[in-house]
C-alpha cells in the first residue's frame, strides 16, 4: 500500500477517526493502531505478518531478560544475544543468498567448486527498519535510557507502527515509547505542518522523482553506452535528485501522518545536497540512519579514541552501512567510498581547520561535496560493477549529441537542486502564512494542492526507492 495512492487515503481516514475516537481509551487506542499496522503490512504479504509478530516477541523477551538479569557481564550477553538473533534474521532474509553466491565464485576462481545453497524466499518490506527499531528497544533498555521494560503491546506498536514501518526514519525506542504511554492531546497536534508535510512529500515523489525516473535516470543506467557525457552526467544529477526527492517525500509523508495521529518523529532530511563536506552530508542525509549508525556502531567500537582508531571505525561503520542498503558488492563499494572520504576529510580537518572560513572556500566546498555523492551514487543505483563502469566510462564521451537536456528535464534538475539552498526556515515561514488564511480556505486549497500533483504526476506510482531496504 503506497502512500500516493488512493487506498492508502482511504486506509488513513479510517485508522484516524478510528484512533482519536479511542483516545479516552489508551489500551484499546494502541491495539486499534496495532491492528491498522499490521493490515498495512499485510497489503504486501500477509505472511510476514508473522515475521513482525517474531521480532516483537524476541526483543520484548529479550528486552525483559536484559532488564533482570543482575551484573554487568550477564547484562552485556543477553544484549549480545538479542542483537544477534536480530542480525540472524536479517542475514537469513536478505544476506544468505549474496554470501552463498560470493563464496561459491570465489571458491570457483580458485579452482574449487561448492554448490552452496540458495534460499528461494522474497525480502520482506522494511525488515532493515524494523530489525533496527527491535535493537534499539533492547539497547535502549541496556543503557538505561528506558527505565523499565515497556509492555508487550508498547513493542508490538512500536515495531510495526505503520508510517515508518517500510522506511523509516528509524525511530529510537528512547523517542517514541514515552509518546505510547502518554496521552494524545488534538489540541497539541500541528495540523497545518502535517498538512505541509505530505503535500510537499506528495510533489516530490508524484511529479518531481518519477518525472526523473522515467525520463531521464532509468535510461541512462539501463543502457549507458547509448549516450555520451553530457546525458549521462545530467543521468547522475537526476539520480541524486530522484533518490532525495523519493525517500525524504516518504519520511515527510510518514512524518506528517504520524503527526496527525498525535506522535513526533524525528527530522530525517535537512538540504543534503548544500553540504560543506562528507560529515556536514551525513548530518543531513538519512539523519536517524546515520545518527544510529554513530550511536549504536561507530561510538560502541571505540568513536574517536586515536587517529588509527578513528579511521578503522569511519571504515567498519561505513561499509556495514553500505551493506545495510543492499545485499550486493556495489553498495560495500558505495560504504567504502564514503568511508574513505571521510576519513580523509578528518585528517585534512586536524592539519587545516580553518580552511573553510571563507564564501569562495565554502562554495568550493559544497561543489566537490556534492559532485563527490554523485559520483557514488554510480555504484548505489548500477545493478552491477560491469554497468557501473559503463557508466563512469561513458562521462568522458565527449561530443555525442544530448537526449535529454530537454527544457523539461532541466527545470526539473536545477529547479530541485536549487531548492536545497532555499532558506533553511522555509517551512516556518510558509506554515506561518497558511494558518492565518481562514481553515475552510486551507482545506479548499489542500484539496486544490492533491488534485493539481495527480493531474502533473506520470500514470502510475512506483514503489519508493527505499523499500528494497
Amino acid at each position: 500500500m503506497l502512500f500516493p495512492t488512493l487506498n492508502f487515503g482511504l486506509f488513513f481516514f479510517v485508522v484516524f477517526f478510528l484512533a482519536w475516537g479511542a483516545s479516552r481509551w489508551p489500551a484499546l487506542r494502541i491495539w486499534v493502531l496495532i491492528f491498522a499496522s499490521y493490515a498495512f503490512y499485510a497489503f504486501w504479504d500477509w505472511r510476514f505478518t508473522a515475521l513482525l509478530l517474531g521480532s516483537t516477541i524476541i526483543n520484548w523477551g529479550m528486552g525483559r531478560i536484559v532488564h533482570a538479569l543482575g551484573g554487568e557481564r550477564n547484562r552485556k550477553r543477553a544484549v549480545g544475544i538479542a542483537v544477534a538473533l536480530n542480525l540472524a534474521v536479517l542475514g537469513v532474509f536478505k544476506y544468505f543468498n549474496f554470501f552463498s553466491e560470493s563464496l561459491n565464485d570465489a571458491l570457483l576462481s580458485l579452482g574449487s567448486r561448492a554448490d552452496l545453497p540458495y534460499l528461494n524466499v522474497a525480502l520482506p518490506v522494511g525488515i532493515s527498519f524494523f530489525t533496527f527499531h527491535g535493537i534499539s528497544y533492547v539497547v535502549d533498555l541496556y543503557r538505561g535510557k528506558l527505565v523499565r521494560p515497556a509492555p508487550f503491546s508498547h513493542v508490538m506498536l512500536y515495531i510495526s507502527f505503520f508510517p515508518q514501518l517500510v522506511a523509516g526514519p528509524i525511530v529510537r525506542a528512547s523517542f517514541f515509547m514515552p509518546q505510547i504511554a502518554a496521552r494524545p492531546d488534538p489540541q497539541e497536534i500541528k495540523a497545518c505542518r502535517a498538512f505541509l508535510l505530505i503535500l510537499g512529500g506528495l510533489l516530490k515523489k508524484v511529479v518531481i522523482a518519477n518525472y526523473l525516473a522515467t525520463d531521464l535516470v532509468d535510461d541512462a543506467f539501463f543502457d549507458p553506452t547509448r549516450y555520451g557525457a553530457l546525458d549521462l552526467l545530467l543521468g547522475v544529477y537526476g539520480y541524486a535528485l530522484q533518490i532525495y526527492c523519493d525517500f525524504s517525500a516518504y519520511t515527510d509523508i510518514a512524518i506528517g501522518v504520524a503527526a496527525l495521529l498525535g506522535f513526533r518523529f524525528p527530522q530525517n532530511f535537512n538540504q543534503p545536497y548544500r553540504a560543506l563536506g562528507l560529515q556536514d552530508f551525513w548530518r543531513r542525509w538519512h539523519i536517524s540512519l546515520s545518527s544510529w549508525l554513530r550511536d549504536y556502531l561507530y561510538i560502541p567500537l571505540g568513536g574517536n579514541t586515536g587517529d588509527w582508531r578513528r579511521y578503522r571505525n569511519l571504515m567498519i561503520t561505513m561499509l556495514l552501512g553500505g551493506l545495510w542498503h543492499g545485499a550486493a558488492w556495489t553498495f560495500v563499494i558505495w560504504g567504502g567510498l564514503h568511508g574513505i572520504a571521510l576519513s580523509l576529510e578528518h585528517w585534512l580537518r586536524q592539519r587545516w581547520p580553518r580552511t573553510l572560513g571563507g564564501r569562495t572556500w565554502r562554495a568550493i566546498a559544497i561543489f566537490v561535496t556534492f559532485h563527490f555523492v554523485c559520483l557514488t551514487w554510480i555504484f548505489f543505483r548500477a545493478p552491477d560493477f560491469e554497468h557501473a563502469f559503463l557508466y563512469l566510462g561513458g562521462l568522458t564521451r565527449f561530443g555525442a549529441p544530448t537526449q535529454f537536456a530537454s527544457p523539461f528535464i532541466l527545470c526539473l534538475v536545477f529547479g530541485a537542486l536549487a531548492a536545497q539552498f532555499l532558506p533553511p526556515d522555509r517551512m516556518e515561514r510558509i506554515e506561518a502564512a497558511v494558518t492565518r488564511v481562514p481553515i475552510a480556505l486551507q482545506g479548499a486549497l489542500a484539496g486544490f494542492c492533491i488534485v493539481a500533483i495527480d493531474a502533473f504526476g506520470p500514470s502510475g506510482i512506483a514503489p519508493f526507492i527505499y523499500f528494497q531496504f
